[in-house]
């Protein structure tokens, strides 16, 4: 019998399962992709390109393991609540808290194991969507590579179980505390209003405080690396909570307080209900602030990588190709590129060393990168420095003696000249009467430069592939060209894009569940006000614009912080990027738009439950 009555009482609140449900599915099946690509071994063996992705997917794992951890516990509490009351109706029947516990325990652990078939079987398909994704755009072997991955899925299994069997003894331990009689006045207990005085004085110094050390921590991280995420992880966390805890109270009563604000429709009746409930809101937009900066900032972060690749490789290499006397069919593929520049370097290859022509290189020097500053990156040069006759760079037999090369030239010479054409051998620079002395075979050297390396990708591709099969090397092995220098730079990337949008995509959905699991378990509570109004003679529409602005204000507040911190988060990752901002309203852009979504969803939800429709 009791079963009976807890299978209705699921029931009745099934609209909030759902949500629970599918914050659980999205995190679950994330979690198992992430395993899926970074566990493959074969996989991964057979890509040596899948390095640097292995370790992103396990870090994305991580993050969302701990953040998921806490989400389960948070949900399940506010679900408890939500069957508070009925509970205590059950025991005040006659039923032994024992049993309810008990069979509390069980509905927790199998909500849980529904969410987690659910999340595996979803995981799978994405693991195969995505998988075939990510070879497809970084181009390598799928040998290996399986969806349904069973150490993958043993990992997952175990860890949520786990989460779930925990969550469960805690939800059991807080049910036995509970009297019967606060289980039956649960919907009725008033929110605690908090008093204001010199602790509150000291909280909100102190959260400005926290959140400034984060920031600075953040901006600073070149300097303090692993120790500033640390810093940055607790201070801006305890700074948000100790914000919203101290400002927003504040922040709504003096909204409240404008009298031009509060004389205009139902405004009064909208900050009153905003006052009423804000104490108990501060920590779940706390919790939601940080959520936001969460999923915003791994959207964000990901197109960063991808927005900066380009950067990156146009400022690591300013000429697209170098190549050593061009075979026909090299000619052929470089006839097919529109080349803005190119220069040809004569040069001799004796018993002695290759010899280049000086008047070949002073009359089209080269230009090289200006490696000076992060702010001269992208940026080049033309040597101006006189080239000596007879200074020589590399080999074993250098002349300590001769002429110093100077430092541009230098750099201009490893350019043209790279380590894999000619490993271990001298090279000299010669005036027109040595370079004629010199017995040996004659070749030339080739630089270009095109308007858009990305555009001509796969001629790029080609080219490296006959240089290593000219030069007789291995396939994998790897030659400091411009475009095996994009492919480094697109493998990590890729990976990184693809995590940063599934984890905020994850993130998203955990921050909706939070925040609709506290606005609809309050909404119980507004149905005797909204038809008290309507009893007076308020009109719907009225009462539908202050809901809309009561709900826009608790949406509001979360996403200014959220994104504060993703902005200022974003200089993480200034040492690795060039450009961390670069098109960074974008990402921002997709993220509003799916939070608006969230926002009309929530208040239909709400709607629904305060002002149900006439049948």
């Amino acid at each position: 019998m009791l079963f009976k009555l807890s299978m209705s009482g699921l029931r009745s609140k099934y609209k909030d399962y759902i949500v629970l449900l599918a914050g659980l599915v999205m995190s679950i099946s994330i979690f198992y992709m992430f395993q899926t690509l970074a566990m493959n071994k074969a996989f991964i063996e057979a890509n040596a390109m899948i390095g640097p992705i292995q370790f992103v997917f396990y870090a994305g794992s991580v993050l969302l393991s701990i953040v998921t951890f806490f989400y389960i516990l948070y949900a399940n509490s506010f679900l408890l609540s939500l069957r508070q009351k009925e509970f205590g109706m059950y025991m005040t029947l006659g039923a032994r808290k024992n049993k309810i516990t008990r069979l509390m325990f069980m509905e927790t652990v199998v909500i849980g194991l529904i969410s987690l078939v659910i999340g595996i079987a979803v995981g799978v398909g994405l693991a195969q969507v995505i998988g075939s994704m990510l070879m497809k755009e970084l181009e390598f072997n799928s040998d290996g590579y399986h969806a349904l991955y069973l150490p993958s899925l043993i990992v997952t299994a175990i860890f949520f179980t786990a989460l779930f069997l925990i969550s469960a003894i805690m939800n059991t331990i807080k049910m036995l505390r509970v009297t019967v009689l606060q289980l039956v006045h649960a919907d009725v207990q008033t929110d605690k209003i908090a008093k204001r005085g010199k602790k509150t004085v000291f909280a909100a110094i102190l959260s400005i405080i926290l959140l400034l050390i984060g920031y600075a921590s953040m901006i600073f991280m070149t300097y303090l690396q692993q120790l500033g995420v640390i810093i940055a992880l607790i201070t801006i966390t305890s700074g948000t909570y100790l914000l919203f805890m101290t400002f927003l109270p504040l922040i709504i009563l003096a909204m409240k307080r404008n009298k031009k604000r509060i004389e205009k429709g139902l405004n009064a009746f909208t900050y009153a209900q905003l006052n009423f409930r804000i104490n108990s809101l501060t920590k779940v937009l706390a919790t939601v602030t940080m959520l936001i900066a969460l999923s915003a900032g791994s959207i964000t972060a990901g197109m960063s990588f991808k927005n900066n690749i380009m950067i990156m490789v146009d400022g690591a290499d300013y000429y697209d190709v170098t190549l050593h006397n061009p075979t026909k069919a090299e000619k052929e593929l470089l006839a097919s590129i529109p080349f803005t520049e190119q220069k040809e370097y004569r040069y001799k290859v004796s018993d002695k060393g290759i010899y280049y022509l000086k008047d070949d290189l002073m009359n089209h020097p080269p230009r090289i990168m200006i490696r000076a500053s992060k702010e001269d990156f992208g940026k080049t040069k033309v040597p101006d420095a006189e080239l000596p006759t007879g200074a020589e760079i590399r080999g074993e037999k250098n002349d300590k003696h001769g002429p110093q090369m100077p430092n541009d030239w230098y750099e201009a010479m490893e350019m043209i000249q790279p380590y894999y054409v000619y490993k271990g051998e001298r090279v000299i620079i010669a005036d027109q009467q040595m370079y004629d002395r010199v017995q040996g075979k004659e070749g030339v050297a080739l630089l270009g430069k095109s308007d858009q390396f990305d555009a001509h990708l796969s001629t790029w591709k080609q080219i490296d592939a006959m240089q290593k099969s000219k030069l007789k090397l291995t396939s994998d092995q790897y030659i400091n060209t411009k475009y095996s220098n994009y492919t480094s730079f697109r493998a990590f990337s890729a990976g990184t894009v693809y995590m940063g949008f599934f984890l905020g995509i994850a993130f998203l959905a955990m921050m909706a569940s939070c925040l609709m699991f506290k606005i609809l378990t309050g909404a119980s509570k507004d149905i005797h006000r909204y038809e008290m109004l309507r009893k007076i003679g308020v009109r719907r529409e009225l009462l539908m614009k202050s809901m809309y602005k009561e709900l826009f204000y608790v949406f509001l507040f979360p996403a200014i912080i959220g994104i504060i911190h993703v902005l200022i988060g974003m200089e993480m990752f200034s040492f690795i990027l060039v450009h961390p901002y670069f098109r960074v309203w974008l990402p921002i852009l997709i993220f509003l738009v799916i939070y608006a979504v969230y926002y009309f969803i929530t208040v239909q939800l709400y709607r629904g439950i305060v002002m149900p429709r006439k049948k």
